[in-house]
């Protein structure tokens, strides 16, 4: 696979403030990737040296093939950047806003085919300021990406949704990995939002990685304990264990066959994460 970020050794310093203290990242083309974190870790300092929009102290830092702080023009062109927060353009019309954002690029999307995409066919018309929290978001992808950008950042994109519009804005963005072969770099506190969406996901601590990979491989690294509950004598049981396969296998040979009311429940990232910052802690 083609490598879209690339971070090696990557440190930033605000006088006697260290923030970023070495940190090594690779994200793959097409890749959804996740930054996780406390606040205070280090996770928008990194984001904003990728976006090219800081400098760092120290390190390396290829994102599409080169380095942000020297990169132009062409190359601002090709990733596309949807902040938290963003300038309100109340009295514009949705499609109106769109058209004259890509006006600003060579190669732009239709702003009636993006719109369908984004599912705001329906609101081209209506003004920005009468669009729900939700319908915003989505326009606010739709700018992000009206250029056809090869890496799309988001900050906190599902902040404040209810639980419709956050796995609607979920299917948006998988289907953006998917079908544009788009790289997403996505910075998020809600844990669940990284299990649904990410291919991996790296935690900082105290301005470095404390773990890179997927789901599974961080629940395996922290050997977060799972539950293993069963029936026996008319009560419930339950075995908490690193290895719940091997503890299931033995009941199954105690039992010779199924094991009633067999369950298994394994950390979920939440579990894991926690476990993990207690112990850089």
């Amino acid at each position: 696979m083609t490598t879209a970020v690339s971070v090696r050794g990557l440190r930033m310093a605000y006088g006697a403030n260290e923030v970023l203290r070495g940190v090594d990242l690779d994200i793959e083309q097409g890749e959804i990737f996740t930054l996780l974190g406390p606040n205070g870790a280090g996770k928008t300092t990194t984001v904003e040296v990728l976006e090219g929009f800081r400098d760092r102290s120290a390190g390396e830092v290829q994102v599409l093939g080169a380095d942000p702080r020297r990169a132009g023009d062409a190359w601002r062109a090709r990733i596309g950047v949807v902040l938290q927060s963003w300038q309100d353009h109340r009295r514009w019309g949705t499609r109106e806003l769109v058209a004259h954002t890509a006006a600003f690029y060579d190669n732009a999307r239709d702003p009636d085919e993006l719109l369908g995409l984004v599912g705001l066919s329906d609101q081209a018309g209506q003004r920005v300021g009468l669009l729900s929290g939700g319908q915003r978001r989505r326009l606010d992808v739709a700018l992000g990406i009206v250029g056809r950008p090869e890496l799309l950042f988001l900050d906190e994109p599902t902040t404040g949704f209810d639980p419709e519009a956050r796995a609607g804005f979920h299917r948006l963005v998988r289907r953006l990995a998917a079908e544009e072969d788009m790289t997403v770099l996505l910075t998020t506190h809600d844990l669940a939002e990284a299990e649904k969406l990410a291919h991996r996901t790296a935690i900082l601590v105290e301005g470095r990685v404390a773990f890179c990979g997927t789901p599974a491989e961080l629940a395996h690294s922290v050997r977060t304990r799972s539950q293993v509950r069963w029936l026996e004598d008319g009560r419930e049981r339950v075995l908490t264990t690193p290895d719940p396969s091997e503890a299931a296998w033995d009941l199954h040979r105690r039992f010779d066959g199924p094991v009633p009311g067999l369950e298994v429940r394994r950390p979920s990232l939440e579990e894991t994460y926690l476990e993990l910052i207690g112990r850089a802690a």
